[in-house]
């Protein structure tokens, strides 16, 4: 789930005590977590709401007990938790906000972001007036941008007083770009090329195509080295459900928001030990600037070690080189996201159960799939991320690139007959 760091890692060792060992078991295809349980995910929800949330927000707020705070403040976030009391501690910690470190201050605002969309107007004005971080900058904004209290005008005017050269900033500069072009354009003229076996010729792609509001859900498609997309028994293209929206439902450009549009270098799987994400194997992934431009391009006679857009701009096709949308990848890395990985589930669904979105569950800006688990003894019962896995394999090799292309607004998730008029096979 790339969960908030250090914040959950401190609260998991020191709530749960448990070790992935005792959790994880496997067996060719027979899988267990039980921490996937029904009495280990009740314990671990009191555990959390009685020693994350109200021991840790009881305390006050100074500098020595910022990193409980942080564990409390991420905690109330993770359980999308609320209390008359919660809520009381949330607005006291308004009060010394600007005092708190850079690190408290995006955890917090996140919190805020995710928990209390539209409460703090007047607080997050303050913040976003006097702002000297580029990330609490952004936040607030967002917050405010979504409100509908701020335009990209003013947002525009203040980055400049932030930062004279804004556009030297990937997350100021992402952040005015993305308010003032919302849409999507033409994409569907566009899907075509980047569906045809010209691109990326030889390579393994799987393609996650989302929505723009990604509450709702969006679908995996695999093709193989010789540009021919996996299919079942019965010559259907498979179609994996996947989940590309952040707990938080930040923009893609900070850490913690959703899963950015664009090409990530896919090469592998492993076997997280987070509880979060469970034992079913994960897709590595990774973006411009987390990895070398000679293993992104897959180019061993590249000497080049500073990377560009130009670089990113060599693996689009024609068509997609002036596509915005496209290059959030390489403006995340830049802006210092790292870790999104596609991986399974073991988090509790019910976290979420009044959500849209519901039975997925959001990540930190991972792709995640449904996985189901038996809660009395833990035994994996329905995996798509088993399935995705098995499809990737398929192909003959996981050392290739998977690409998230979002289409369209419409209110629904997105479904394999939207896609097939695009799909030559």
């Amino acid at each position: 789930m790339a969960i908030k760091k250090p914040a959950f890692t401190m609260m998991l060792t020191g709530l749960l005590l448990l070790s992935a060992a005792n959790l994880f078991a496997q067996n060719n295809d027979v899988v267990y977590c039980k921490w996937a349980t029904k009495q280990h995910r009740a314990a671990a929800y009191q555990n959390i709401i009685k020693y994350a949330i109200n021991k840790n927000l009881a305390l006050p707020l100074t500098d020595s007990t910022e990193n409980k705070w942080e564990s409390g403040v991420a905690s109330v976030e993770l359980l999308q938790y609320r209390s008359p009391w919660t809520d009381s501690r949330i607005r006291y910690a308004f009060n010394s906000l600007a005092k708190r470190s850079v690190d408290f201050q995006t955890t917090f605002l996140e919190c805020i972001y995710s928990v209390y969309p539209d409460e703090f107007s007047v607080e997050i004005q303050t913040i976003f007036d006097h702002a000297t971080n580029d990330k609490v900058f952004a936040i607030s904004a967002a917050y405010l941008y979504r409100a509908k209290i701020i335009d990209a005008t003013i947002i525009k005017e203040a980055a400049i007083k932030l930062y004279k050269n804004y556009e030297q900033d990937a997350i100021l500069k992402m952040l005015i770009e993305t308010e003032e072009t919302k849409s999507s354009k033409n994409w569907n003229k566009k899907l075509p090329e980047i569906f045809s076996k010209k691109f990326l010729p030889g390579n393994t792609i799987v393609y996650s195509i989302q929505r723009k509001n990604r509450d709702y859900i969006g679908l995996a498609i695999i093709r193989d080295s010789a540009g021919n997309f996996i299919v079942d028994s019965n010559k259907n293209i498979i179609a994996i459900p996947q989940f590309a929206r952040s707990l938080s439902n930040l923009p893609f450009y900070l850490t913690g928001g959703n899963t950015p549009q664009g090409i990530f270098r896919m090469y592998g799987t492993d076997v997280s030990e987070s509880n979060f994400i469970g034992p079913t194997p994960n897709i590595q992934l990774t973006m411009p600037f987390e990895t070398s431009i000679k293993h992104f391009l897959k180019d061993s006679t590249i000497t080049d070690s500073i990377w560009t857009e130009t670089l990113y701009k060599k693996l689009l096709p024609k068509s997609w080189q002036d596509y915005s949308p496209v290059y959030q990848t390489y403006y995340a890395g830049k802006a210092g996201r790292t870790e999104i990985i596609a991986h399974g589930t073991t988090v509790d669904p019910d976290y979420y159960k009044s959500k849209i979105y519901y039975p997925y569950t959001p990540t930190e800006g991972c792709l995640c799939t449904k996985e189901i688990w038996n809660e009395t003894d833990g035994k994996r019962m329905i995996s798509d991320q088993q399935k995705l896995i098995n499809a990737v394999k398929e192909t003959g090799s996981d050392d290739g690139y998977y690409i998230v292309i979002e289409i369209d607004d419409q209110q629904k998730p997105v479904n394999l007959q939207e896609l097939l008029p695009y799909i030559k096979n």
